[in-house]
């Protein structure tokens, strides 16, 4: 079997890896990839965003399924062009994944149906937007309706913050259209958790549970980034609480959009806040989260393959998935001034000789002069698996310390939040 990835990412690089593993797959392509990639992969040198081509490419191929990583090229209608040329992909159609492109719909939904969520409150003018927050005061968050690169959702613990998120979003214009209008919400307090599940549509398979660490600073400080790390399983994920995100939540979400006539296949991903009134819906994703995936594929027993399949097919409910025992960790290495400006084309050293149970997935890579140097804000996911979660974090800082590049920023905490927790489910 030919197998396509679009994306550039260290998800598309842990894609590829599980992938590569499957027995059924004879080549894989990866569309534009990255300098990583390019040792497991053939990489195309197509942007995600050029859908005419990546279709080209696939029929002339014969590529047999695809998978699609981010999310642009979801809400831009990837999966619809692909449908109606006959080839096999995962992912959501563009309607379906509008419920990551537009927080406004996504939230309008969860309303609807009665979907635990924060309350909330949309405008599409800035004058409206600052009033309310007048009115009501602070805490608050404030979100881009549209999609931001994981930067378009603000914390703000004082009304001046959120007057000046607002100031930002919607008139100067940061996010660029996505700030059209925002969604401010109320601030939820406890601990956040991320709930992915594979689904065709009618049947909901949960993964494992898994830990994000968005903010850019230890003790989760600073600015949102796209991630700087995270874990599987999450202890603070109890079995009742994975019981409650898939019945309360997941499942809810998939009917919610066949009863709209948007049928969603793919991985559907619920970003949760556990509070002492129970979980509620931070946001929904239409893909794996980045860098969730990376732990998370490195837990996963079954053949990604044969579950994309069941996927594309309406057959997940006869397909059986299996997960190792243990605990992942990725710990993600930044270019110093990330999220905000960074340099790139720095060399990178130290990735040779790396213990055989560490993944180093490359998110920011290229080659340049024969030298593998820095191409972007993140850089690379030091992954690793153990029995336990200490043990997991050991490994993947041991990792870390053997990497060195110009300006190398990375958080020291990933994982610790599972120290003093019992593992679960």
């Amino acid at each position: 079997m030919k197998v396509l990835v679009i994306g550039s990412g260290g998800r598309e690089h842990a894609l590829v890896w599980k992938i590569r593993q499957s027995p059924r797959v004879s080549k894989v392509f990866c569309a534009p990839g990255n300098a990583g990639i390019a040792g497991q992969a053939e990489c195309v040198d197509i942007n995600v965003d050029n859908i005419p081509r990546l279709l080209d490419f696939a029929r002339r191929e014969k590529i047999e399924m695809t998978l699609v990583g981010p999310e642009a090229p979801l809400t831009n209608g990837i999966v619809d062009s692909f449908k109606e040329a006959g080839l096999s992909v995962f992912g959501p159609t563009a309607r379906a994944a509008a419920i990551e492109g537009s927080k406004v719909w996504a939230k309008t939904l969860m309303d609807k149906y009665n979907i635990p969520t924060a309350g909330f409150a949309i405008f599409s003018d800035p004058v409206s937007a600052g009033d309310y927050i007048k009115k009501n005061g602070a805490p608050c968050v404030v979100k881009a309706d549209g999609l931001a690169a994981g930067k378009g959702v603000i914390v703000c613990a004082t009304a001046e913050q959120a007057l000046a998120a607002v100031e930002d979003i919607m008139v100067k214009s940061v996010f660029g259209s996505a700030g059209k209008r925002v969604v401010i919400e109320e601030c939820l307090e406890g601990e956040e958790v991320s709930v992915m599940a594979f689904t065709d549509g009618e049947t909901v398979v949960p993964m494992v549970s898994a830990q994000d660490h968005k903010q850019v600073f230890e003790a989760d400080c600073g600015p949102n980034t796209g991630g700087m790390g995270a874990y599987a399983p999450a202890p603070v994920c109890t079995p009742e609480i994975s019981q409650s995100a898939l019945e309360d939540i997941l499942k809810p979400m998939v009917s919610a959009l066949a009863r709209e006539g948007y049928p969603y296949q793919g991985v559907l991903y619920a970003g949760l806040m556990i509070t002492r009134q129970g979980i509620k819906t931070l946001e929904f994703n239409v893909r794996f989260g980045d860098p969730e995936a990376q732990p998370l594929l490195m837990l996963l027993e079954t053949d990604l393959i044969d579950i994309c399949e069941s996927v594309v097919t309406g057959t997940l409910a006869l397909q059986k998935v299996s997960w190792k025992k243990g605990s992942s960790v990725c710990v993600v290495l930044a270019s110093g001034g990330y999220p905000g400006y960074y340099s790139t084309g720095y060399s990178i050293e130290g990735l040779e000789g790396l213990p055989d149970d560490l993944q180093v997935f490359h998110a920011g890579t290229k080659i340049k002069d024969g030298q593998l140097v820095t191409s972007g804000g993140r850089v690379l996911g030091v992954t690793t698996f153990a029995p336990d979660i200490q043990e997991a974090i050991t490994k993947a800082y041991d990792g870390v310390n053997r990497i060195k590049f110009k300006d190398m920023h990375y958080r020291k905490d990933i994982g610790h939040k599972a120290l003093n927790r019992h593992p679960c489910r």
